[in-house]
């Protein structure tokens, strides 16, 4: 206890100086607990997309493609449509559902009140593949999409712009391109996509409602499809039904053998675990970085200590000659080094916990803080301590104290 309370009156001594060293160590561990935050926010930003987005997904879509070196829209040549939804569905049994989707952008008006939102036709099965739940109400049937009903789901953003409060959509009437529209269902909040989209910006039709009256002109095609959303089975079998669509929609729209495939498929869960993969290694990078400046903090703190050894030189030849022991001043210069670093430690945790707070409350970034991070932090911090302060405490313990006693 009086090594402890002898290190720590050293320090309150030189109080300036002990603020100006713990300056390092406030800095580095503040900021390797925030850059940790920001890489654990990251990837908890992505399971969220993966889990509102559904899982074992592929995205189908057709590519423009080239006829005599001229360069054509993929709505006129092998466009999707409903007959290649049934196909697949039928030849190839590890495809859970597949989801089948125009979109579009289109005010909506309630009364008064209106906003521009984006406008999704699809069938029953593209709920499912998406992974859209119905907060309230009801989902629309084959029957409807069928017969091109007059019925929509809203999202929750949408819904809060026209009416306030989002329950009282349902039920209401809208207009969309001058067609009048049942709210039948409130879908349930999905939040932000992997480009920070707002997926609850969005008013979802039945296909034949959205092609033939809302999104498509007049006369089109009520089975178009812009885009297929494939869920599969199980991760294992992706490349398989990937490979097998390929081959399906090639043989359905007569590609010949040797051309490129007009159809692009995309594994929606892959690349989201690749974007996780780099966030990861980011964040690691941000931290590593941040571990520097931690580190070079240290070397403040050898430095300084190195400094007081000198300064303290006749006082440590003192408390030798009336019987102190090298173990007794080695552990007092240690216990100083680690006070520095720990309470630079302690402080740099409350700059990092207001950060955060900051970042997530005040700029609205994703931050996710651990506390195992902080424990692990600070016990580092107290290592630096140890190891920074070790050799001049070592050089200390080691004076001649007679030597020590005419310093000047």
């Amino acid at each position: 206890m009086t090594l402890v309370s002898t290190a720590l009156l050293s320090l309150r001594r030189n109080l300036m100086r002990s603020i100006l060293t713990t300056l390092g160590i406030i800095i580095g561990i503040s900021a390797v607990i925030v850059m940790f935050a920001l890489g654990e926010g990251a990837q908890r930003q992505v399971e969220s997309q993966i889990e509102s987005l559904g899982t074992n997904l592929l995205i189908v879509r057709a590519n423009s493609v080239s006829s005599g070196g001229a360069r054509q829209a993929a709505g006129n040549i092998n466009r999707l449509d409903m007959k290649d939804v049934d196909a697949i569905k039928r030849e190839i049994p590890e495809v859970v559902a597949v989801g089948a989707s125009v979109n579009g952008q289109a005010q909506v008006v309630s009364g008064n009140q209106n906003w521009n939102t984006g406008i999704q036709g699809g069938n029953t099965d593209y709920l499912v593949a998406t992974n859209w739940e119905v907060a309230s109400g009801r989902a629309f049937n084959d029957s409807e999409v069928r017969s091109g009903a007059k019925v929509a789901l809203m999202g929750q953003t949408v819904a809060k712009e026209l009416f306030g409060d989002a329950e009282l959509a349902l039920g209401e009437v809208v207009r969309v391109n001058k067609v009048p529209l049942t709210v039948i269902g409130l879908l349930k909040g999905k939040g932000q996509d992997m480009r920070g989209m707002d997926q609850d910006d969005t008013l979802i039709l039945p296909l034949s409602t959205a092609n033939r009256r809302v999104i498509g002109a007049s006369g089109s095609n009520v089975n178009r499809v812009s885009r297929l959303t494939v869920a599969v089975d199980q991760e294992p079998n992706m490349e398989y039904v990937t490979e097998q669509m390929t081959q399906l929609l090639n043989q359905r729209h007569r590609v010949a053998a040797g051309q490129v495939s007009p159809f692009r498929i995309m594994n929606l869960t892959a690349m989201l675990s690749t974007r996780a993969e780099a966030n990861k290694v980011f964040s690691m990078l941000l931290a590593g970085v941040a571990g520097v400046s931690l580190l070079v903090g240290g070397i403040g703190v050898m430095n300084i200590m190195l400094v007081s050894v000198t300064e303290r030189t006749r006082e440590i030849g003192l408390r030798m000659a009336v019987g102190a022991q090298p173990r007794h001043i080695l552990l007092q210069f240690l216990i100083e080094s680690v006070t520095l670093c720990l309470i630079g430690a302690l402080l740099g945790v409350t700059l990092s916990l207001t950060a955060v707070a900051v970042m997530q409350y005040g700029v609205g970034w994703e931050m996710a803080l651990s506390p195992g991070i902080i424990l692990i932090s600070v016990l580092g911090t107290g290592l630096i301590g140890v190891g920074f302060g070790f050799y001049p405490a070592y050089k200390a313990a080691n004076l001649d104290p007679i030597e020590a006693l005419r310093f000047e």
